[in-house]
């Protein structure tokens, strides 16, 4: 399995023929847009540095939201929360996402806005592999709530997104308050490759990717 990001919550997840996006993009945040060339396509909510899929391929799978879902041996649980602390009030709705593929629990939380998650989200994530989780703050959760809610959830390699990169016109925090509150040195990669049996066993692995 391949990982590759393209800033914000885009990520690209690459695996036996199957290929999945999540949440791409408009220009209009200042970054390159990937090409829309996949198979499934998931949107955790309704903004335009999240949603960009018009111009998905007739034939792909696209995922707007909670539910449970299959395609191509990809399986796919969404689960509801909310982009900001005060119940949605503020920015509406967020999908959680947990994706399995290759054996591998993959979660990608979106736009997370609450500063803890409820006990029925927990539970519904589950043990997870490899957690997508923004910590840019503003619009989000901040390094530091990010840092509380990896230390719940315990994944084996953690990857930050939705933090401030340069080009990027969207007012939110850089990655290092989550660093510093982590603790551990990052692995900064331009593509993450990995398999089931080579996943760290012992402690958590940080990830950063390169641009």
């Amino acid at each position: 399995m391949t990982i590759n990001w393209y800033g914000q919550s885009c990520f690209r997840v690459e695996s036996k023929g199957v290929s999945l996006l999540f949440d791409p993009f408009s220009k209009e945040i200042g970054l390159r847009t990937p090409r829309l060339n996949d198979n499934v396509f998931l949107v955790t909510h309704e903004h335009y540095d999240h949603n960009n899929v018009k111009d998905a391929p007739n034939e792909a799978f696209v995922i707007h939201g909670p539910g449970e879902y299959e395609k191509s041996g990809v399986y796919v649980e969404g689960i509801l929360s909310h982009h900001d602390n005060s119940q949605g009030v503020e920015r509406g709705l967020n999908t959680i996402y947990v994706v399995r593929m290759e054996d591998i629990r993959l979660c990608h939380m979106g736009d997370f806005g609450q500063a803890k998650l409820t006990d029925e989200q927990l539970e519904a994530i589950g043990d997870i592999d490899v957690l997508f989780i923004p910590v840019g703050g503003k619009y989000t959760i901040n390094g530091s709530e990010a840092a509380d809610i990896v230390r719940e959830i315990e994944p084996k390699i953690v990857i930050p997104m939705h933090y401030k990169i340069p080009d990027l016109n969207v007012d939110i925090e850089g990655p290092q308050k989550f660093l510093k509150e982590m603790g551990i040195k990052p692995e900064e990669v331009e593509t993450l490759r990995i398999a089931k049996k080579t996943l760290p066993q012992e402690e958590i692995k940080l990830v950063i990717f390169k641009l």
